[in-house]
């Protein structure tokens, strides 16, 4: 199948179909016209990749990945046992942005309950604090 039905099967744009083609994400074949042939499988696989992208993994880590993937029926499972370490780093990587995330919408949620009702507590604050 050629680009376009790929991009209307999966609801991926063609241009993110050839992103994924030079991230080695998938490799369809060239007709003797140039244009890419995809195999029935790739629409699938496309659904794979966004659900690993979806899940934070960059692009090299899922080219690692898919050729071991398998398809449980109720997930995606890895097939080969080396991928394990990757995936626990990018778990971690992932545990502390969200904990950078949470301390800096903590943040943001003091501010806003800081932040006075009308300009007036301001005011006075900065009078009462002015370098005379």
């Amino acid at each position: 199948m050629r680009i376009g039905e790929l991009a209307r099967r999966t609801g991926v744009t063609e241009r993110a179909l050839r992103y994924y083609e030079e991230q080695n994400l998938l490799k369809p074949a060239r007709l003797p016209s140039g244009y890419r042939d995809y195999a029935p499988s790739d629409a699938e696989a496309v659904r794979h990749i966004r659900s690993l992208l979806a899940a934070g993994l960059p692009s090299h880590l899922i080219a690692e990945l898919l050729p071991c993937m398998v398809d449980t029926g109720d997930g995606l499972m890895p097939g080969c046992r080396s991928m394990l370490e990757p995936l626990e780093a990018e778990r971690d990587r992932l545990t502390a942005a969200i904990e950078e995330l949470t301390a800096a919408r903590e943040l943001l949620t003091a501010l806003i309950d800081r932040t006075p009702e009308d300009d007036s507590e301001y005011d006075a604050w900065v009078a009462a604090h002015a370098v005379a």
